[in-house]
């Protein structure tokens, strides 16, 4: 049975998203946030009754934030912002992005700062455990405001409306709520204004693409190792005392990584005496770039786990000091830039793969047949593999440009400045996706040349990855359709098994 998380608003994290993204925990409301939601939606009760305008509970919203709201439309008011603002385009979140989207926002309304009432949010979890997920369409959140178009996706689901997947199933919204025995809300004052403003969208997706870049960023050490094995290359750029003197936390691990990794090396041993002095820099500065990437992915993860457990609406209820107050900590600015950070950092992890890959294949650097095929001239052998890396390494690129410092301005002007924080949530997520299938095709291209290095075998991290790879994917002795090899080391990539094996 699936582990219960408790939500209080405060101690969320990204391992937390990771596992109620892929369904593999139920979520509850901690008591004393239950405490904390009374307490500031009474408050929102008494300023609804209350003829002095409030922003949000009896006012309209944005640039109408000025022309009052009559008590008996109140109701009618926020139902109206859920369906305006639900204005979502282009393909559905996925089931873990959706999941993870329900999990931040019910935090961040379990922090009691949102005005919410306890059976809105009540309704929320449980759809998130009945598995009843909103369709929320990708793009038109532009990250300032919060993630209003996306978030209010979220919101026709609690209020009946729009579509959700129920049991793996796109349907109405009401139905699948009424399958799993729940009905939808009518919400009250300033409780749709608390289900859309938020970052809660660009931060789920953000935060799955970094768990799934750290992951890669350690494989990426493991190709690294594997095509210096394939290489015949040099292990002493990675010894300790050397990053000691220059000592950022990326480098010195990647390079302590490395060096764990090649110990012992048999392969290592038999050129000891070669006469080559240096290795390419996409071999002996893998700490510096690896560790780049390693920082880069440390800080995305600093400032995301700080916004898993932010109060991001506008505006805030504060029950103990009795008001209502409006600010900024719905813009995204802080998110958006962390994203475009992991879509740098595996920009870079992936170009200098690409170049170890082509180190492996060309005949002149690797002293190895072209193209790692024995029977050259008959066979291509990896030839294309290195295209498409390349290919994919133009697009990272590209994916690398940072969303967060553009803005158009929005709201008729009120809204002058915007993070862009899903468009770089977006590159971040597809960002992976591509340095993915890079390194999985690295990996191919080791693997050929360590085969071809036999018998003389690789260190014993390497040579359980190698054996990794071969329990899917054979050697490459004649051509064969090579796209298929490169999916299923794609697949070895994603179970996430290949660190463990190099780790023993």
């Amino acid at each position: 049975m699936a582990a219960t998380l408790a939500l209080d608003g405060s101690s969320l994290s990204l391992g937390d998203l990771g596992r109620v993204a892929e369904g593999g925990a139920r979520v509850a409301l901690a008591p004393a946030a239950r405490e904390r939601i009374a307490a500031a939606r009474a408050l929102v009760d008494r300023l609804a009754e209350s003829p002095k305008p409030t922003y949000g509970i009896n006012t309209g919203f944005g640039t109408l934030a000025e022309i009052p709201v009559a008590r008996g439309d109140l109701e009618k008011l926020q139902r109206n912002l859920i369906l305006s603002h639900a204005a979502g385009v282009g393909a559905p979140l996925s089931a873990p992005e959706a999941r993870g989207l329900m999990l931040l926002r019910a935090n961040v309304l379990a922090k009691g700062y949102s005005g919410i009432r306890p059976e809105t949010l009540d309704l929320l979890l449980a759809a998130l455990n009945a598995d009843v997920l909103p369709v929320v369409p990708e793009r038109g959140s532009v990250g300032a405001s919060g993630d209003l178009a996306p978030l209010a996706h979220l919101g026709l689901l609690l209020i009946g409306e729009g579509e959700a997947f129920g049991r793996g199933v796109r349907r109405p919204a009401r139905e699948a709520l009424a399958e799993a025995g729940l009905a939808p809300v009518v919400l009250g004052p300033k409780e749709g204004l608390a289900l859309v403003n938020g970052t809660q969208a660009i931060t789920t997706v953000a935060g799955l693409a970094l768990l799934r870049a750290e992951g890669l960023s350690e494989l990426a050490d493991v190709c690294g190792a594997a095509t210096v094995e394939g290489l015949l290359g040099s292990q002493k750029p990675f010894q300790p005392f050397l990053h000691e003197l220059r000592p950022h936390a990326g480098q010195r691990a990647a390079a302590a990584h490395l060096a764990s990794l090649l110990a012992g090396s048999p392969l290592n041993a038999s050129h000891a005496d070669c006469k080559k002095v240096q290795d390419a820099y996409s071999l002996r500065c893998m700490p510096q770039v690896h560790g780049a990437a390693r920082d880069a992915l440390a800080f995305a993860r600093t400032t995301l786990a700080v916004e898993l457990n932010s109060a991001t609406d506008n505006p805030l209820v504060f029950a103990d000091r009795g008001e209502v107050v409006s600010g900024g900590n719905f813009h995204g600015q802080p998110v958006s830039q962390a994203a475009d950070l992991v879509a740098i950092a595996l920009a870079q992890l992936a170009a200098i793969s690409e170049r170890r890959i082509e180190q492996l294949v060309n005949p002149s650097l690797s002293g190895l047949p072209a193209f790692l095929a024995p029977d050259k001239g008959l066979n291509s052998g990896f030839m294309i593999a290195q295209v498409t890396a390349a290919a994919l390494v133009a697009e990272l690129r590209i994916l690398a440009h940072p969303a967060c410092v553009d803005s158009i301005p929005t709201s008729a002007g009120r809204e002058d400045h915007v993070s862009m924080g899903m468009g770089a949530a977006l590159k971040a997520r597809q960002a992976a996706e591509l340095c993915r299938t890079v390194l999985a095709i690295e990996l191919l291209v080791a693997c050929q040349a360590i085969d071809l290095r036999a018998p003389v075998r690789p260190a014993e991290p390497i040579a359980r990855v190698h054996a990794a790879v071969r329990r899917k994917v054979a050697p490459m002795w004649q051509d064969r359709e090579l796209h298929r090899d490169i999916a299923a080391a794609c697949a070895l990539v994603d179970a996430g098994e290949l660190p463990g094996a190099a780790r023993g």
